[in-house]
């Protein structure tokens, strides 16, 4: 007979295609060897009895900035603290930016070598492009590292990205990145802002009566967005890329793209567990700790991204977590940084606003879990509880409360623009690949993640998906 080495009993467990189901996970090797009945008969040498808590896929998050600069990871912290935050919130991968003006043959080794030694949670990487020179090596990426899916900011023209050391781009950059995604099963995840409009209207007298995150939203209006996502969806019809339209922030923005999505399906859609629980008229603001960019936008705006969560027209939620320093922040909103800390509340504050809102569980699941290992090529590895599957899990307490602290999130920024926030659930465990990354809410002392090679994302991805068993996919 088999011995497992861990049996999770009494759990409520989520299955996709089945719903909750009263079933124990068998963990062998870091996978899930086998779902049987709770009276099963099986020798494990652990056995944990959940006790009727609700289990559903580790949740990952596919928008993560690491780095004090925010750029990529260096330090042993930048992987260590923020990969904490994660688990404390039922996160088991994250999909990491990173940005350089370097070639990334350079930067990745590096970066990767520090979430080895340091991070909680699995992880791979997103690639910022915007040189030639980046441009002629994406072949190269995707071959030798395993990285799928490239980000380009359509802001960036002119000196817009030199803080970030990305020199500037145009549409026609934008068009032989699209092409070569197509070519090489690959997506482009660009940021979408309209720059010229926001120029052009940097000018205009702002109210600031109705509060700085107002000011903010107004000088980046949601149109500036809407514009953008419409024209890189348009040419990623031309080109036949596949597009993820990141922090999706409003109606406008999320309506360009859907009209688009009429006639060419390669198109997803990702929005921020922000823009599903703060506005510009939230109140008590965060303030400046809620500078983001795009913006915080109007109730109407986020009122508009839980329909389109809830019906499927938005694929997947992340957080765009930027863990600078709370100082950064401290200022007008005009001077302080865009950006805060937030992988740890992705599934906490979409899974219970969802469910109060009356989202069906499999949809939440989806849109923080399963989606995003479809989409960036992880599947069925990672998003779903199967035979086979990694053991990633979080199990939740629903009948228990979390209050969202910058204290107790561990990420260094030092501060959370949810701050005071009653969440009603408690991660309770995280698993990553059957390990206890945290057990009854105190994190292992050892890190175990690891870096996944993902050769395709987008249409190419799930394309692949077809060729899977039917119970599989």
């Amino acid at each position: 007979m088999t011995t497992y080495d861990l049996r999770l009993h009494g759990g409520d467990v989520f299955l996709n295609g089945e719903g909750v189901r009263r079933v124990d996970l068998l963990v062998k090797d870091g996978t899930i060897a086998g779902i049987v009945t709770p009276d099963a008969e099986v020798e494990a040498a652990e056995v944990v009895d959940l006790h009727g808590k609700l289990v559903l896929p580790g949740a990952i998050d596919p928008h993560v900035h690491l780095g004090k600069d925010i750029r990529v990871p260096r330090d042993p912290d930048d992987a260590l603290l923020e990969s904490a935050s994660a688990v404390a919130g039922g996160v088991t991968t994250m999909l990491v930016y990173l940005m350089s003006g370097e070639s990334y043959s350079d930067v990745l080794p590096g970066s990767r070598d520090v979430m080895s030694r340091d991070s909680h949670v699995d992880f791979g990487f997103h690639i910022v492009v915007g040189s030639e020179a980046h441009y002629e090596e994406m072949p190269h990426y995707i071959d030798e590292f395993g990285v799928s899916s490239f980000k380009f900011f359509m802001n960036f023209r002119g000196e817009e990205g030199a803080y970030l050391g990305l020199p500037g781009n145009d549409d026609g950059y934008m068009y032989d990145v699209l092409g070569m995604a197509a070519d090489r099963g690959a997506m482009i995840n660009p940021h979408p802002e309209n720059i010229e409009l926001v120029w052009k209207l940097k000018g205009r007298p702002i109210d600031e009566s109705r509060g700085p995150l107002h000011a903010w939203n107004m000088s980046r209006p949601s149109f500036v967005e809407a514009e953008a996502v419409q024209r890189v969806s348009f040419m990623a019809q031309v080109t036949g890329a596949s597009m993820y339209s990141v922090h999706t922030s409003s109606a406008l923005a999320l309506d360009a793209v859907l009209r688009q999505r009429e006639s060419y399906e390669n198109l997803f859609v990702e929005t921020c567990t922000q823009y599903l629980t703060l506005t510009t008229e939230t109140d008590p603001g965060p303030g400046t700790y809620g500078k983001v960019n795009p913006p915080l936008r109007e109730p109407r705006d986020l009122e508009a991204l839980w329909t389109g969560l809830a019906n499927g027209d938005v694929d997947t939620v992340g957080s765009d977590h930027n863990a600078r320093h709370r100082t950064h922040k401290e200022k007008d909103i005009w001077k302080a940084s865009a950006g805060f800390p937030g992988v740890g509340g992705v599934l906490p504050l979409t899974l219970t606003e969802g469910l109060r809102r009356g989202v069906p569980l499999d949809r939440l699941v989806n849109a923080t879990s399963t989606r995003s290992a479809q989409l960036f090529g992880m599947y069925p590895r990672k998003g779903t509880i199967q035979v086979g599957s990694d053991a990633d899990l979080a199990v939740v307490d629903l009948s228990g409360e979390t209050v969202i602290e910058a204290a107790t999130q561990h990420s260094a920024a030092e501060y959370t623009p949810w701050e005071g926030t009653r969440v009603p659930m408690r991660v309770v465990h995280t698993l990553v690949r059957g390990h206890f990354a945290m057990r009854d809410g105190e994190l292992s002392a050892t890190t175990t993640g690891e870096y996944i090679e993902r050769p395709h994302s987008g249409a190419t991805a799930l394309a692949e998906l077809t060729s899977l068993p039917k119970e599989e996919r």
